[in-house]
């Protein structure tokens, strides 16, 4: 019976408003609470002072009681309000918000509370999505191989040099998918060292240009890479397997997107403490509304044609932040002779050389 007369109550309650929400404090609230409670009780008690004695202590006290109830509820409210909204995020809802009207440390309290509800919902729906990505990007290559496999067994086709090639393929790109996503969790988890040495800009860059030159031709793709080096010599001081793995990824992209006979450019140059890098192509380009969207985990848009797996400029994001750059994309300039709008990616590292070692 007292259960369901103070539920009655606090749900009366809740339609009221909260009158020391403005204060910034919860000992001044306690204080107003305890000198307000006091004051309704004294005042009653002078108003019917003609009453019994015991008759009038007991209202005053019931009076007080209830100004007290009301005022505290405005104050911990929102402590209920968080209590049930944990109870609803151990089973999976992150959609509850606490209603945050006060000025004192529990409305801070009740913020922060909404700001990490926020953070799991967006948490728990990327991995929702990161499931669903990885799941479609395993199937279809195992469906390719295994087709290939089962005419192959079955007679249908004969395991001749091709039919192994796209097999073969198939298999290569399980791998790097497989790769991709543990290079991910790895540095998700921080356990990726970074062995920093001095790089010789000029050097790295013919060295990842040629490699890039080898992957495009191999895959039969009509791309010529230009390098526009510095005009003066230039030291990085970065992990080169790791800075290595951003340039694959930048340049294979840029080859992947370009059209037949376009050209892929790089350069390098310092500018203001930092060393810039950009990397380039001829290709169609990338929007300007998901420009911040494409170093996302399988965020691959129109872009996506030469069957990439979305990962490797999530990587190469990593991979610049870990050594204390960013990386972004530009607004494209189109050179001579260009055929589309284009594409430019720039890498921005410190050029300092006191950079600390970092293992992340």
């Amino acid at each position: 019976m007292t259960s369901t007369l103070l539920t009655g109550v606090d749900r009366v309650l809740e339609l009221l408003p909260r009158p020391l929400d403005p204060v910034r404090s919860i000992k001044v609230k306690l204080g107003i609470l305890l000198v307000a409670s006091f004051t309704a009780g004294l005042a009653y008690f002078w108003y019917a002072i003609g009453w019994l004695p015991p008759m009038t202590s007991a209202t005053a006290i019931a009076v007080a009681l209830l100004t007290s109830q009301v005022l505290a509820h405005g104050m911990t409210s929102p402590l209920r309000e968080m209590t049930a909204a944990a109870g609803g995020m151990a089973r999976g809802d992150y959609t509850r918000r606490v209603r945050a009207t006060s000025r004192d440390e529990v409305g801070e309290l009740a913020q922060a509370f909404n700001k990490m509800a926020e953070d799991l919902h967006a948490a728990d729906q990327r991995r929702r999505e990161l499931i669903a990505n990885v799941s479609h990007e395993l199937r279809t290559p195992i469906t390719a191989l295994q087709g290939a496999l089962e005419n192959m067994v079955d007679g249908v086709a004969e395991p001749d040099p091709a039919a192994l090639r796209a097999a073969l393929a198939q298999t290569e790109r399980l791998g790097h998918l497989v790769a991709d996503l543990l290079d991910l969790s790895r540095l998700d988890a921080g356990v990726v060292p970074l062995r920093r040495v001095r790089i010789d800009v000029a050097d790295f860059l013919d060295e990842a240009v040629e490699h890039a030159r080898a992957t495009a031709a191999g895959a039969g793709r009509d791309v010529r890479f230009r390098l526009e080096g510095p005009s003066t010599p230039l030291i990085v001081h970065a992990d080169p397997g790791r800075l290595h793995q951003v340039f694959a990824n930048l340049l294979d992209n840029a080859a992947r997107h370009s059209p037949v006979g376009g050209t892929v450019r790089v350069s390098a140059e310092e500018h203001g403490g930092q060393l810039r890098f950009e990397v380039s192509d001829e290709g169609e380009g990338i929007p300007a509304a998901a420009r911040s969207r494409v170093f996302e985990r399988f965020t691959r848009g129109d872009r996506a044609a030469g069957g990439g797996t979305g990962l490797g400029l999530a990587i190469a994001r990593w991979v610049v932040e870990l050594h204390g750059g960013h990386i972004q994309v530009l607004d494209p300039s189109i050179p001579a002779g260009g055929t589309g709008p284009g594409c430019r990616i720039r890498v921005s590292l410190p050029a300092d050389e006191t950079i600390r070692e970092e293992v992340a």
